[in-house]
């Protein structure tokens, strides 16, 4: 199959390129899932940006660069945040149905939420990622130049050293493409492309707790990992401190606007003569509405000093009426559970949300390898620094999307390779595949016990031991047996929780999400954590 642009994902990011360049180019979508499975369909904040006379772009850059730990790279924050108005008129210009309010100068509702100075974050009502997702999945279906592979797993990218290894050394190597798995038929189709385009998402299925859905296994980054380019900042993985606790809601988030609208965290009865008692400004003066990072890990504190399963949200002062209009999706879902977030609070604990770095890329989604682009959760601009500012993840998917698409637009058409097919030599089926779902519950359980809020180095030390042994597991199943939708997964969280442990290893200071009780102390100066594949040093 031969397409100009090959995108790998479906979210925002994805759609934005495939919608910004489809007029001039023929444009694959391919999607592990059906098109609307990813992370961006779950966001229920919005997305921030300078919309109001009120609020201007030095403060939300102010605001972003507080929130990360002073490792955000301005110019990055600077470009995403100076065109934001820009990004959220195309997405009002495409239909999206933003909540209206006919008081604000933009004829729209702003929120706002922790670490954010000003009302800066337009939504639609709770549900903004499921609104936008919508709006853009019809463009993308009704286009010509766009052809969508639903369910079809990526498996890893054809470079110019593997289709001529002669090569090998003498220049640099291009991407040309990609193998890609069939889900439904176990075929394996060659995808070649002129540019090839990762938009897979985050890894929070890293994590035996997440907001994420069960697609973030991490891919782009682990496929853009093995073809030679570096990684950075993956020690800074957000755990969203609002994740509903019970036991038949699976990764089911509690917005961050609820707390910046008043909301309350509370300790639960569980907690004895303290039961009902707010705990936030004990930890920090913004309480509520200091950043994640700092809610999360107050959260986690207070859990395990009273050995607690969760906490309280409690948002039931406000009016009932009020609450129903700007958050009808939570209150579904909580009443469906049996609670009723007009008259009780909310269960919580914090989960991974968001994996703040990534493929490193300039602003125009260019990684190191020519040919190869990596855009929103899977890339690492510098925008987020060590922990990404509330809102700010769609904003950085339709900015960098289009500038991405504007750098792929402006280059002339080339000739795109013959590729080689896939191996298919390895047919035998394994006959122990309960040994990848072992090795997946094990992965994920090592990375939240040991590799969580809080990391100690001799955690960090035990969970690369046993990353170490597994790798040696999957990569043996992987050369020997034809392959499957879990175990190219699980080939990749075990690349990625390597990238995670190492770069926490590598970082000896806590900076914003990561915490070490061994280097409780943060450095005069700040500076990424990049890690070079071995076989580019």
């Amino acid at each position: 199959m031969k397409f100009d642009v090959a995108i790998v994902g479906s979210g925002l990011a994805g759609l934005s390129v495939a919608l910004h360049l489809a007029e001039t180019r023929t444009v694959a979508i391919i999607s592990k899932r059906a098109l609307r499975d990813g992370a961006s369909n779950w966001a229920q904040g919005g997305i921030a940006a300078v919309l109001d006379s009120g609020d201007s772009h030095h403060q939300h850059i102010d605001d972003t660069l507080v929130a990360g730990g002073g490792l955000c790279d301005e110019s990055a924050t600077r470009f995403i945040v100076e065109h934001g108005r820009e990004a959220i008129e195309w997405l009002i210009a495409q239909g999206v149905p933003f909540t209206r309010d006919a008081t604000a100068e933009m004829g729209f509702h702003l929120t706002r939420e922790g670490g954010h100075s000003q009302r800066r974050i337009i939504h639609a009502a709770d549900a903004t990622g499921h609104a936008v997702q919508v709006t853009l999945e019809e463009k993308v279906r009704a286009h010509p130049n766009i052809s969508l592979f639903e369910h079809h797993c990526a498996i890893d990218l054809i470079t110019s050293d593997k289709v001529n290894p002669d090569a090998k050394g003498h220049s640099q190597p291009k991407c040309h493409g990609l193998y890609v798995q069939d889900e439904r038929s176990g075929q394996v189709h060659t995808f070649a492309a002129e540019h090839t385009v990762l938009a897979t998402g985050g890894a929070g299925k890293v994590y035996l707790y997440t907001t994420n859905p069960d697609t973030a296994s991490g891919d782009g980054i682990a496929m853009a990992w093995r073809a030679g380019c570096r990684i950075s900042n993956m020690e800074f993985i957000q755990f969203h401190p609002t994740c509903l606790y019970h036991p038949y809601a699976k990764s089911f988030l509690i917005t961050e606007a609820i707390r910046g609208e008043g909301g309350l965290l509370k300790l639960p009865p569980e907690a004895g003569a303290a039961a009902g008692t707010r705990f936030m400004l004990a930890h920090d003066d913004r309480a509520e509405l200091a950043p994640r990072d700092v809610v999360a890990r107050a959260i986690d504190f207070e859990i395990k000093k009273r050995g607690l399963d969760y906490v309280h949200l409690d948002i039931s002062h406000k009016p009932a009426d009020w609450l129903i209009e700007h958050f009808p999706t939570i209150y579904a879902r909580c009443l469906e559970l049996g609670i009723d977030i007009t008259r009780e609070p909310i269960p919580i604990v914090p989960a991974a949300h968001y994996t703040c770095g990534g493929v490193v890329t300039d602003l125009q989604g260019r990684t190191d390898l020519p040919g190869l682009y990596a855009v929103g959760e899977t890339a690492c601009t510098g925008l987020h620094g060590a922990n990404r500012l509330a809102s700010n993840s769609l904003l950085e998917c339709v900015v960098v999307g289009s500038a991405c698409a504007r750098d792929i637009a402006a280059k002339e058409k080339g000739e795109i390779p013959y590729l080689p097919d896939w191996d298919e030599s390895r047919v035998t089926d394994a006959d122990e595949e309960v040994v990848i779902a072992h090795n997946w519950d094990e992965l994920r359980r090592f990375m939240w016990n040991y590799v969580g809020i809080v990391r100690t180095t001799k955690r960090l030390e035990r969970a690369q031991h046993r990353i170490a042994l597994l790798k040696e597991e999957i990569d043996e199943y992987y050369r020997n047996f034809r392959i499957t939708h879990d175990l190219l997964e699980l080939r990749n969280l075990v690349d990625v929780a390597s990238l995670i442990v190492n770069s926490a290893l590598q970082r000896r200071e806590s900076r914003g999400l990561h915490f070490s009780r061994d280097y409780p102390e943060t450095l005069p100066k700040a500076l990424p954590s990049i890690l070079t594949p071995p076989h580019r040093k």
